[in-house]
């Protein structure tokens, strides 16, 4: 008798992977031609390697990790590389008139069909990732390609290498579109450009770490960095001084929009290309990882009518992402909000977003003088570096206007000396200031191999400190999903300091910042440190990423 096959849903939920709300929540809020899988891994309730499980049960097809897999290369040329990408297929091997291949969704029969016709093959599937899947395509179908061509490029003149770098479908080209892609596959924020003494490094930061991808011959420099230039729209004859551009581009089809950095070193021009996803979703405050007092807190200080709110921490830690998805609570039709960025990065609708540019005079400090005539509710500046800027902050807020801006120290009490130290009058500070929220960024547990374990001795101690006991902890082991680090994503720590009367008069009297860390201290303040220890405890992070960040 046909065994009747139960709906994804109902699965998980029999499962315990996911409640019965939550899979109502998710099938409301899909769109229409959207799969069921894709939309619960969009919103986080399950991961990418528990929905396959549920999957391979209900289909009976087989699971397969592609990590460490031996590949049979003379199969790649059976399948296109495009037609791989599209519908996330890879060829595994080949028994007799069968080809096995994985496939992110196995249930896609058109697929089946067409590569059984392209191929003369009978198709049998397994599932894997999508993640998998990508990492496994960027790896093996460019190593043969491309790369050959180019090694011979180098020793070219002049002439046949400008062709060559202007060209589409070049050599070149392709190998600035694979670094590319493989940046996206794998995730990573920033790519580095590293030139040495006898080679080229390509470096990748994902989730905070940079770790080495690959390296290149030192005689494929030039041509490498004049093509991303002329992508960036910069000066290829300047090689002396640095410079900044920005690329739009498509990648996998999908678009994507890099800061590009140039930095003259004694070994040729190092870059930097910061990736900025448009399509990620941090444009929501309740996923950017407050808790629940914190988040309290944040909120009652983004919605004063005035008042100035700064963001703080070093960079890469996420200050833009707060500042973007504060503004897009606060944005509706009955409020004014206008930005000044060095550079715009995200740019949000219905908010007028200013670019800085000092070449014509037009400054933070320029800027804000302009924008207070422009009748605004809400301003935000992109970053305060000297005296003028916090001034014309200070006089914007003073006047009725909410201010929001980040700022470089270290936590969020040393804030208050560096304004001052910048020459601010103290009671202006006092005064003008609302809060201030510290932020770094952690990398969480992976979810697909992380174990319960028994804390060490001195995680005991450091918890006991702090005020906080804990009796389990999670950690990673390491799998596919997480490139065997045993850390997948990133969620920030935060410290709110929401200034009240008396931190005022201790800042006004000038007192010294013992006095104003036993104020935050009798206002229940949850410092970088707790806060992070707190995530520990309920499995997100562990205690080693915390003190990566944040000191005692």
């Amino acid at each position: 008798m046909a065994q009747e096959r139960k709906r994804l849903g109902d699965l998980l939920v029999e499962a315990g992977l996911l409640t019965e709300d939550k899979l109502q929540q998710a099938l409301k809020e899909k769109s229409k031609d959207q799969k069921l899988g894709d939309a619960i891994l969009q919103r986080g309730y399950i991961t990418e390697q528990q929905l396959i499980e549920v999957l391979e049960f209900q289909l009976g097809i087989p699971h397969v990790s592609l990590f460490r897999y031996p590949f049979d290369q003379n199969l790649f040329h059976l399948i296109p590389k495009d037609t791989a990408k599209r519908n996330l297929i890879i060829p595994l091997k080949k028994e007799g008139d069968k080809l096995f291949v994985a496939m992110a969704d196995p249930m896609d029969f058109y697929v089946i069909e067409d590569l059984r016709l392209s191929t003369g093959f009978f198709i049998e599937t397994a599932i894997a990732t999508k993640d998998d899947i990508l990492r496994s395509i960027n790896k093996f179908y460019d190593m043969d390609e491309s790369f050959e061509e180019l090694k011979g490029l180098g020793n070219e003149p002049d002439g046949g290498q400008d062709e060559t770098i202007m060209d589409q479908d070049s050599p070149i080209a392709r190998l600035v579109n694979q670094i590319l892609s493989n940046a996206m596959t794998q995730k990573a924020s920033d790519i580095h450009i590293d030139p040495q003494e006898t080679r080229v490094l390509i470096r990748y930061r994902v989730d905070g770490i940079l770790r080495t991808e690959r390296a290149i011959p030192k005689h494929m420099q030039s041509m490498l960095t004049a093509r991303i230039k002329i992508m960036a729209q910069l000066d290829i004859t300047e090689h002396r001084v640095p410079q900044d551009g920005r690329i739009k581009t498509n990648i996998d089809f999908r678009p994507i929009d890099l800061r590009v950095s140039t930095l003259p070193t004694i070994y040729g021009e190092k870059m930097v290309l910061r990736i900025l996803d448009l399509s990620s979703s941090l444009n929501d405050l309740t996923q950017l990882g407050f808790n629940s007092l914190n988040m309290k807190r944040f909120q009652s200080l983004i919605e004063r009518p005035t008042g100035i709110v700064l963001i703080t921490g070093p960079t890469g830690s996420g200050k833009s992402s707060t500042l973007y998805a504060a503004l897009n609570k606060l944005n509706s039709e009955e409020v004014n909000i206008i930005t000044v960025e060095d550079p715009v990065e995200y740019q949000l609708e219905g908010i007028n977003q200013i670019q800085v540019n000092s070449n014509v005079g037009l400054t933070f400090a320029t800027g804000l003088r302009s924008i207070l005539r422009q009748d605004p509710n809400i301003i935000m500046v992109g970053e305060i570096r000297d005296k003028e800027t916090v001034e014309v902050a200070i006089r914007a807020s003073l006047t009725g206007h909410l201010v929001l801006s980040t700022i470089h120290t270290n936590d969020s009490l040393t804030t208050v000396t560096r304004l001052i130290d910048m020459g601010v009058e103290p009671f202006l500070v006092a005064t003008s200031l609302s809060g201030i929220v510290a932020q770094r960024l952690v990398r969480k547990v992976c979810r697909d191999c992380a174990v319960e374990e028994t804390p060490t001795r001195r995680e005991f101690d450091i918890f006991k400190r702090r005020g906080l006991t804990v009796e389990k902890i999670n950690r990673g082991k390491g799998c596919a999903a997480c490139n065997m680090t045993g850390y997948k994503g990133r969620l920030a720590i935060h410290e709110v300091l929401v200034i009240n009367e008396e931190m005022k008069k201790i800042i006004m009297n000038n007192e010294p910042l013992s006095a104003l860390r036993e104020a935050a201290h009798m206002s229940k303040t949850i410092f970088l440190l707790d806060d992070g220890l707190l995530k520990v405890k309920q499995g997100i992070t562990t205690t080693e990423e915390i003190l990566r960040v944040a000191i005692e």
